[in-house]
């Protein structure tokens, strides 16, 4: 982590949570894997998918997304203003 700075991956997660929220946390997994091309690595795949919950858990500890009730992501009003998504 980069002392409450986010990364270029996760400021990746957080615009594919906002373009999509609220976002399951599987569906994370799975646009994050959609997003980088193909590669002929098995692992690959499962890797960018495993990587999904610990870029979710830091920007939650960051602020950024917030669980909802059902137990999706969604983003705030911080994370939300870091990117200039639209509220």
């Amino acid at each position: 982590m980069s002392d409450g700075y986010p990364t270029a991956a996760q400021k990746e997660a957080l615009r594919l949570i906002c373009d999509h929220e609220p976002m399951p946390a599987h569906r994370l997994a799975d646009e994050l894997v959609a997003a980088r091309k193909p590669s002929t690595n098995p692992g690959y795949g499962p890797a960018i998918a495993r990587m999904a919950g610990t870029l979710a858990w830091r920007l939650q500890a960051q602020g950024f997304i917030a669980e909802t009730l059902a137990g999706d992501w969604a983003t705030t009003t911080e994370g939300r203003a870091l990117i200039a998504c639209p509220a």
